[in-house]
């Protein structure tokens, strides 16, 4: 019983292959097959690094642990550096990025910040990366800033729009504050007011998940389109 069930279907996989060509056949076989893994890559400073975190309490991690918990098939890859200014991930962007990467977050801006580098500056660099995110047909989230007020309202005002400005031109999601919820909250933060805790990383992970499976979304959609 069982060889004459395995005789018709391989008849039927001939017939398919007559009719169909192989080359249609093999892309029905795929479309059919399990979804594939998505890779996310958050590009970032320390707010993505994980700074004085445990290795599972770092944003990338607890990010992918709750998509996964949705059912999603997800990596999220750490491409966090401590100290990194918009122009500090410029200069890695290549080996930072992994070939298979199908998405970023790109969460950059705070150091230029606080060292009140000039906003064109920072607008240059991350607009140099954006582009070469879209030359890599990568799907993005751009995950906003807010500058401190003692650079002054217009510095606060243009650092903020620059994000606005950046999704626009580029196409991408806006998240405006990446810290939204957790910023000067000290039951939130580590010892030095400016790091989130793993508590307070689990807040930012339960406010940005919409606009990551929004993200996903997008890249599911784009793997559908004919190449």
């Amino acid at each position: 019983m069982a060889e004459k069930v395995i005789w018709n279907c391989l008849a039927l996989f001939a017939t398919l292959a007559i009719i169909l060509g192989p080359a249609t056949l093999l892309q029905t076989v795929l479309a059919a097959s399990p979804e594939k893994e998505i890779t996310i890559v958050a590009l970032g400073d320390s707010l993505t690094a994980g700074y004085q975190l445990p290795p599972d309490a770092a944003f990338p991690v607890q990010l992918e642990k709750a998509l996964r918990a949705k059912g999603m098939n997800v990596r999220v890859v750490n491409s966090g550096v401590s100290g990194d200014t918009a122009a500090d991930a410029l200069a890695r962007f290549d080996w930072a990025m992994p070939d298979e990467a199908d998405a970023a977050i790109v969460e950059l801006g705070a150091n230029d910040a606080l060292r009140g580098i000039p906003v064109p500056e920072t607008e240059k660099a991350l607009n140099e990366i954006l582009t070469r995110l879209k030359a890599r047909h990568m799907d993005v989230l751009i995950a906003g800033m807010e500058a401190p007020r003692n650079w002054g309202e217009d510095y606060v005002r243009r650092f903020t729009e620059m994000y606005r400005a950046l999704a626009q031109s580029h196409g991408a999601q806006l998240y405006p504050f990446f810290l939204a919820g957790v910023a000067l909250d000290r039951s939130l933060s580590l010892d030095d007011g400016l790091h989130p805790s793993p508590q307070g990383v689990r807040k930012i992970v339960e406010a940005m998940l919409p606009d990551v499976e929004a993200l996903v979304e997008r890249v599911k959609t784009r793997r559908r389109q004919p190449s």
